[in-house]
């Protein structure tokens, strides 16, 4: 089994890692978190089963994983830890990284979390049965530049939270009493 990927030397270990389930990004979502990446210093995990082209920057780096049904899904959910933020729209792989306490977004920025996985895995699972029973749905709609604006929106959002709890408190200096 390959290691956990480690940041690069020189980079800190602590704080939030971003990881992205990159075969079905968007590629106006990968452009986001990249440019989010670089400028923020967050160290950033793209996960896939064929080569992707990023740029080269210390702080962002790929994995391919072997070809099959949730490989990629799989080495996301082993990886990720609680404070990380994830992306992806495998809504199984959602409800394993909420549960572990994982910040996790679809790339049309909608954020899973506890209250509302139960449902969304319900609606997920009701509509795979329906296809599975040979009724034709009409599946997600187009990726357009308003699902795009509502990423950035939610991903700048959580990000912001998601570095803000990293952080070390800082100890108040002592208060003076009033003379």
């Amino acid at each position: 089994m390959p290691e956990s990927p480690r940041p690069p030397s020189g980079l800190p270990s602590s704080g939030p890692t971003i990881w992205v389930d990159a075969d079905a990004c968007p590629g106006a979502v990968k452009e986001i978190i990249l440019r989010a990446a670089v400028r923020l210093c967050v160290r950033t995990v793209f996960v896939a089963n064929k080569p992707l082209k990023l740029p080269i920057s210390p702080y962002v780096s790929s994995e391919r994983v072997g070809a099959g049904l949730d490989v990629a899904d799989g080495r996301i959910a082993q990886n990720a830890q609680p404070g990380d933020l994830a992306v992806t729209a495998d809504i199984p792989l959602a409800a394993r990284l909420v549960e572990k306490g994982v910040t996790t977004l679809d790339p049309r920025g909608t954020l899973y979390d506890a209250q509302s996985m139960g449902e969304v895995l319900a609606l997920r699972n009701f509509m795979h049965e329906l296809r599975e029973g040979g009724v034709q749905t009409s599946g997600p709609k187009g990726f357009g530049p308003r699902d795009a604006q509502q990423f950035a929106a939610t991903f700048d959002r959580e990000l912001s939270r998601a570095l803000k709890a990293a952080r070390p408190s800082t100890p108040s200096p002592p208060r003076n009493p009033p003379a």
